[in-house]
């Protein structure tokens, strides 16, 4: 299997776009609440490091498990590869083959796949290939391995024995400084008082807050103007 391919190209065997999103590192996920999880998945992304055989961890949509994933690739660099099943069920088992070969595998959304006899025999043979290469798996999903519909009992216990942890959604105050955490990464200036108006006039979870986020910030270059409270209360109005 050819190397990862740079931050923002293409995995070429799998022909489909495969993007790391350039905001998915450490440095822009608050972890407020999920400190021993990050702390763990930084671990896992350094091969000097004894982060130990990888980890499951599950939330809620829009509590950052694709961005912890994407994070670790991201730091491990040519040494991982990021699996989103929801894209890559409809390719079929085959894309599992060989994944061994790379220091850190993340498979994403893995409930889009289990309950498939065939695709849960591929995922139990690529957790054994890795554990015989002395690699790392790290799991994201909606629920935890026990609470996942696992068919084959192996598999089960195999992915039963990562450690496990909940994402805990942010607290309210938290959100304002995730927001400006992020648009600090963008190269913006977010006043804590744009922060909370786009909390109370928009929907609150964090995947529709960084969508709107990003929507400003093309808007404010467009129209060279900062995030004031006037500027963002306009856009949203016409969007």
């Amino acid at each position: 299997m050819p190397a990862m391919p740079e931050r923002g190209s293409i995995v070429s065997q799998l022909v489909l776009p495969l993007r790391l999103a350039d905001h998915a590192v450490f440095a822009t996920f608050l972890n407020t609440g999920n400190e021993a999880l990050v702390g763990l998945l930084t671990d896992l992304a350094r091969p000097d490091t004894p982060g130990g055989n990888g980890c499951w961890l599950w939330g809620a949509v829009s509590t950052g498990k694709t961005h912890l994933l994407q994070a670790a690739c991201e730091c491990a660099d040519q040494r991982a590869v990021y699996l989103p099943m929801r894209l890559l069920r409809d390719a079929g088992p085959g894309v599992l083959e060989g994944l061994a070969s790379r220091d850190l595998v993340c498979i994403d959304d893995i409930e889009q796949i289990v309950g498939d006899d065939v695709w849960e025999r591929a995922l139990f043979n690529l957790c054994n290939d890795i554990t015989e290469a002395d690699g790392r798996l790290i799991v994201a999903a909606s629920a935890s391995p026990r609470g996942c519909p696992i068919m084959l009992p192996d598999l089960q216990s195999r992915l039963s024995r990562l450690p496990t942890f909940h994402l805990r959604p942010l607290a309210e105050a938290d959100r304002v400084t995730a927001l400006q955490l992020r648009a600090r990464h963008r190269g913006l200036d977010l006043p804590s008082g744009t922060a909370r108006y786009l909390l109370s006039r928009s929907r609150r979870d964090m995947g529709s807050l960084y969508s709107l986020l990003d929507k400003l910030d093309l808007e404010a270059l467009r129209a060279q103007r900062r995030l004031t409270i006037p500027f963002v209360r306009d856009v949203m109005k016409d969007s």
